[in-house]
């Protein structure tokens, strides 16, 4: 008999991408889709780019600083090495995704949606998701300086070796989220982690956050 699969872990597939020819800056534009292009150093710094779609697509080496990306599609695409300080993509929507090597200061991506998403080797400093849908995602090896999951709808995410400076959970409802490979900072809207599972260790930090939340004094 095969071993049973743990139906709370993220539920991924393999992104395999072939036969991609070059793509360059002036291919995309807003509302416009690319399909089957490896984006290899383009540089869309500033590009509007609403509700553009890359599909079957690689982007490498790519900056976006500034870019308007609100309501762009990310399906079946490979994303390494982006450099942004500033990113713009509210309500934008990533569909089997990777995401790897990439370093963005501040991403504004509340109202999106992430669906079989890995996030992997990335240095993020704010990243807002509030009031996103992320299902079937897999962080390892992130350094994230604040992540803002308030009023986000979260089911089947996982942490592996990630450091999460700042996390806000306010009013989130988490389903299956794994937390328990991820070095915990400050934590805000403590209640929303109700789904979540932590291990013994930050079960005891997190017991001195819930005791202030409830208004309980822990004295010798």
């Amino acid at each position: 008999m095969s071993p049973r699969k743990d139906s709370t872990r993220p539920r991924l597939t393999e992104l395999r991408l072939a036969g991609l020819v070059p793509g360059y800056a002036g291919d995309i534009a807003a509302g416009e889709r690319a399909e089957g292009l490896a984006f290899d150093g383009a540089d869309l710094t500033a590009r509007r780019l609403v509700g553009a779609a890359f599909v079957e697509c690689s982007l490498a080496d790519v900056s976006a600083h500034e870019a308007d990306l609100t309501g762009a599609s990310f399906v079946e695409t490979r994303i390494e090495r982006l450099g942004a300080p500033s990113l713009s993509a509210p309500r934008s929507r990533f569909r089997d995704v990777e995401l790897e090597a990439s370093r963005i200061g501040s991403a504004e991506l509340y109202d999106s949606t992430w669906d079989a998403v890995v996030v992997r080797g990335c240095k993020l400093g704010f990243v807002n998701l509030r009031a996103a849908k992320l299902t079937d995602v897999l962080l390892v090896g992130c350094t994230i300086e604040e992540l803002d999951l308030g009023r986000a709808t979260a089911t089947r995410v996982a942490f592996e070796d990630c450091t999460l400076d700042s996390f806000d959970v306010t009013a989130a409802e988490l389903r299956h989220v794994d937390l328990r490979g991820a070095r915990l900072g400050r934590v805000g809207g403590i209640e929303g982690l109700r789904g979540a599972t932590v291990n013994p260790y930050q079960a005891a930090e997190l017991a001195e956050i819930m005791a202030e939340h409830l208004g309980i004094s822990v004295r010798d």
